[in-house]
């Protein structure tokens, strides 16, 4: 049985072909839905966003595209500044050129922070659904896809309403976008939220105490680095 894990970063990665199309549609049609046909910056998108927030009285809504959101990702900070914003714009122009556009999408899934720890949507499938990314259905990649911008925004439990907002707002946009029937978006919007919480396993529960004191001595053993970088794993008793 699996009590526990330890990690900085849970990540586990998957090739584009792995992940089903659905579940890549909904991140396009959340992030990016004209992302096949633009190089790098979307153009269009930046005059729709303007316009939204306009009308929204706020800012409500960005134009980045999964393209600049890989260059930031792996390539700058967060810093909010317009040197950064060039920088981006400027990357995400030459990864455009260098790879194809399924590599670039395989990328942005593999490293985005979903929340909970989870980077990537295979790890954040484990996390939230207790399923592999192939057994999602729409409605749930729809919530994972709501994720990218704040996840502690749309917390299964503790912004659980605002967390199925967001997840409507995407399946909207899948319809939008015509990865879904309107009607199907509209059925899927009045379902649950439908989040497993493996925190309240039995196992995980009763183990907490153990784990971090099976934690601690890996720690003195064998020290931080070995810890949580050197795929360790560790069977262990407990009564």
């Amino acid at each position: 049985e699996l009590l526990g894990e330890i990690f900085e970063e849970k990540r586990y990665v998957k090739e584009i072909e792995e992940i089903p199309d659905h579940v890549k549609q909904a991140f396009l049609a959340a992030e990016d839905a004209n992302f096949y046909n633009h190089g790098g910056i979307d153009y269009g998108g930046i005059v729709r966003a303007m316009f939204r927030n306009l009308f929204a009285g706020k800012f409500s809504q960005g134009a980045s595209t999964i393209t600049q959101q890989v260059a930031k990702n792996f390539l700058l900070t967060n810093e909010l500044s317009v040197s950064r914003k060039l920088k981006e714009a400027l990357l995400a122009l030459k990864i455009e050129r260098t790879y194809s556009k399924d590599k670039i999408l395989e990328l942005y899934l593999n490293e985005i922070y979903l929340g909970l720890g989870a980077y990537g949507i295979a790890a954040a499938s484990l996390t939230y659904f207790d399923k592999a990314v192939n057994e999602l259905t729409v409605i749930e990649a729809a919530y994972l896809a709501s994720l990218p911008k704040a996840p502690s925004n749309y917390h299964p439990f503790r912004q659980r309403e605002r967390a199925i907002e967001r997840r409507n707002w995407v399946l909207d946009r899948m319809a939008e976008a015509g990865f879904v029937k309107a009607a199907d978006a509209e059925k899927a919007k009045r379902s649950p939220l439908g989040v497993t919480s493996k925190a309240t396993s039995t196992h995980t529960f009763a183990g907490e105490y153990f784990a971090e004191e099976v934690r601690r001595e890996l720690y003195e053993r064998y020290g931080e680095k070995k810890l949580y970088e050197g795929g360790l794993s560790v069977r262990t008793s407990l009564d």
